[in-house]
């Protein structure tokens, strides 16, 4: 018969003697190097999971147990300008989704109270195109904003593109806007894989902007387009330096007929690695799983949280659906989280919803790798809760 104490002493405890005073450095307000953050994405077997667990240290010393959901609405569908690989709106491509121009004020402010009914506390306009110049169409997007931040309870959020002048971030804020999405993507290294109609320096320009003009900005990158470990730190070391308020990370999900639509789903390890490095380099940021975690992480989803996620997105993507809203209340409710701060409303018939999903033997969820074939995604079905 083996000796358990036998066993223990014989383990490699190295790589957990390694990041106990990395963690301890982090918790006491200090960062970590290019070189940590890139061994951290090299852990295996057990490591991995002491990893984890010194993300999630540090989530909840600066997060807190609370987990921030946010919706978004695809606005403008298609006929994007920009020839990003991953992206199914591209004119470069030919992929089977919705075109149509932006939507009327009605259905946005539709979209945001079906966002306040799956509990996000904030609502992203999305639109594909190359960015914002001043003109009809920025007096538009204002007015959709201005609906927006009149619904009580959420956020006026948006990711229009590019934007070199410096006048229209003021506008944006005097509109309501609250947090502006502008993705890096990747490293400045990998970038040119990515996309060539525009340059890694104009996206950096659009958060610099932002920020200086106080609004909240909100940038990250998709994992799984070919990079290597190095672009990942890379791009979070970019982040750091850019002083970002959030940082989604998303997977790729191959979309037919874009240039990555054969490539390979990532390992669900190395999703949670990934999102565990980041919260080692941004230890007090909102971090933010959001595309591609449904057929990415598949049945691992719920330690996107474990290994450091403060955030997830509820509801439909852009042009992929999304997982059911009651399938991640109740997730998040296993964890022994919550999605609504303490003395928050509790969305209409949570409990009904939960006790009725108990029962159920299958998801009512749409599948994640579904693509809205000339359809745009309802504003709230069965699907979504």
């Amino acid at each position: 018969m083996v000796d358990p104490r036998a066993m223990t002493n014989s383990q490699d405890l190295s790589f957990s003697r390694w990041l106990e005073p990395i963690t301890e450095r982090v918790l006491q307000g200090g960062s970590v190097t290019r070189e940590e953050a890139l061994k951290m994405l090299s852990a295996a077997g057990a490591d991995s999971f002491t990893l984890f667990a010194g993300a999630n240290r540090i989530r909840e010393t600066f997060q807190g147990t609370d987990v921030h959901l946010c919706s978004i609405v695809n606005a403008k569908s298609g006929r994007c300008s920009e020839d990003c690989g991953f992206c199914s709106q591209s004119v470069h491509f030919e992929s089977a989704i919705p075109e149509y121009p932006l939507v009327g004020a009605d259905e946005v402010v539709a979209h945001a109270e079906a966002a306040k009914a799956r509990g996000s506390q904030a609502l992203g306009i999305v639109a594909a195109w190359k960015g914002l110049r001043k003109g009809r169409q920025l007096d538009e997007v204002l007015d959709r904003i201005r609906k927006v931040a009149a619904v009580e309870g959420i956020h006026a959020d948006a990711s229009l593109g590019l934007i070199d002048d410096p006048e229209i971030p003021p506008l944006l804020k005097d509109a309501g806007l609250v947090t502006y999405n502008h993705n890096l993507e990747t490293s400045r290294r990998f970038f040119g894989n990515v996309c060539e109609t525009h340059s890694y320096d104009e996206r950096i320009r659009t958060l610099q902007l932002l920020k200086a003009e106080g609004l909240h900005t909100c940038s990250g990158g998709i994992f799984g387009m070919g990079e290597e470990p190095e672009d990942r730190v890379d791009l979070a070391l970019e982040l750091k330096e850019l002083d970002v308020d959030v940082i989604p990370l998303n997977f790729l999900n191959p979309m037919e007929g874009t240039p990555m639509e054969g490539r390979p789903l990532l390992a669900p390890m190395d999703c949670l690695r990934t999102i565990a490095m980041f919260r080692f380099v941004h230890p007090t940021k909102e971090i933010m799983v959001a595309g591609g975690r449904e057929v990415n992480l598949r049945d691992l989803q719920p330690l996107m949280f474990v290994a450091g996620a403060s955030a997830t997105m509820a509801g439909h993507y852009l042009t992929s659906s999304g997982r059911s809203t009651t399938d991640d209340w109740q997730m998040i409710r296993d964890l022994e989280m919550d999605y609504r701060p303490p003395g928050a409303d509790r969305p209409p018939g949570e409990a009904e919803l939960l006790n009725r999903a108990a029962g159920n033997s299958a998801s009512e969820a749409a599948p994640a790798t579904s693509i809205s074939k000339g359809v745009r995604f309802p504003v709230l079905d069965a699907a979504d809760l």
